[in-house]
Formats: structure tokens, sequence, C-alpha cells
């Protein structure tokens, strides 16, 4: 299966970026440090969600809708949501990130964590954080966890 997702999500990419995220990417990395990606993708990913603001949302079930509109229209992805005991689970497929190569999937993904932290602090959640908790997986899978981290 993990080839067929490959498949579609190389065609996910217009042909006219593939090159050159890759080489940005590629300069990225020689330039600066994968922390220092991490974090300033995290900025751009914030920079993005406070020019989208979500609409208020009353349940995890609203927002999971909401969100899901958001990534549809822009053709990246879905998620899905969890709540948990003490965290909100944030699940991301199919982000198109494998558009800047393997190697930057390490320090992408802080894109969407940027985006989620904007986007859940703004509807209330302040005094929490997200956090990755897992790699890009095969499945195209991210997960993340809004909730109190240690710092």
């Amino acid at each position: 299966m993990v080839p067929i997702l490959d498949y579609l999500l190389e065609h996910q990419i217009s042909p006219q970026w593939r090159g050159m995220l890759t080489a940005l990417a590629s300069e990225f990395e020689a330039q600066i440090g994968r922390d220092e990606l991490r974090q300033l993708m995290h900025r751009v990913g914030s920079r993005f969600a406070a020019a989208h603001p979500l609409p208020a949302c009353e349940s995890t079930a609203e927002l999971a809708r909401t969100l899901n509109l958001y990534w549809h229209d822009m053709d990246w992805g879905y998620v899905e949501l969890a709540d948990e005991a003490e965290s909100l689970r944030i699940v991301h497929y199919c982000a198109p990130l494998q558009a800047f190569g393997g190697t930057a999937l390490a320090w992408t993904p802080a894109f969407l964590e940027g985006v989620y932290q904007t986007w859940l602090s703004a509807l209330g959640a302040q005094g929490l954080s997200v956090a990755q908790t897992s790699g890009y997986s095969e499945d195209t899978a991210i997960e993340f966890r809004l909730g109190r981290h240690p710092v």
C-alpha cells in the first residue's frame, strides 16, 4: 500500500514546484541547523494560521469538521481529533510535506505544529501547547498533542 500512497502524494504536488521546493529545502539544510529549521517552520505555520483564522467551535467534532474543510480546500490532507484524559490528540494525514524531500520530513511537520498551536490558542487553549509526538509515518500520519508539556 505504501507505493500507492507515494504515487498519490507525488501527484498531489504540482510539478512546477517539486524541484524548486526540494532545492530550497536542501539549501536550508546546508545553511541552518535542524532545530532552527523546526523553529522557522513553526513560525511560518503560526503566520499561516493567523492569516486564516478559524471560527469559534463548540465541540471537538465541530473543530474537526472545520479543520477538515480548511485542509480539504487547500488539498493538504485531513485531520482526526480525539479527546484524551490529559490532551487532545491530533493526527494529520496526507500533508504534502514530501514536496521538500525526504530529509526535510525531520523539520517540515513543525509547520503544522505552528498552525495548530496558533489556531487552538486563538480558540481558547491558552497555557497549553501543541507538541509533535510522532514522525511522518508510512501511512502519512503525523501525530501532535495539545496539552501541558514540560518546557
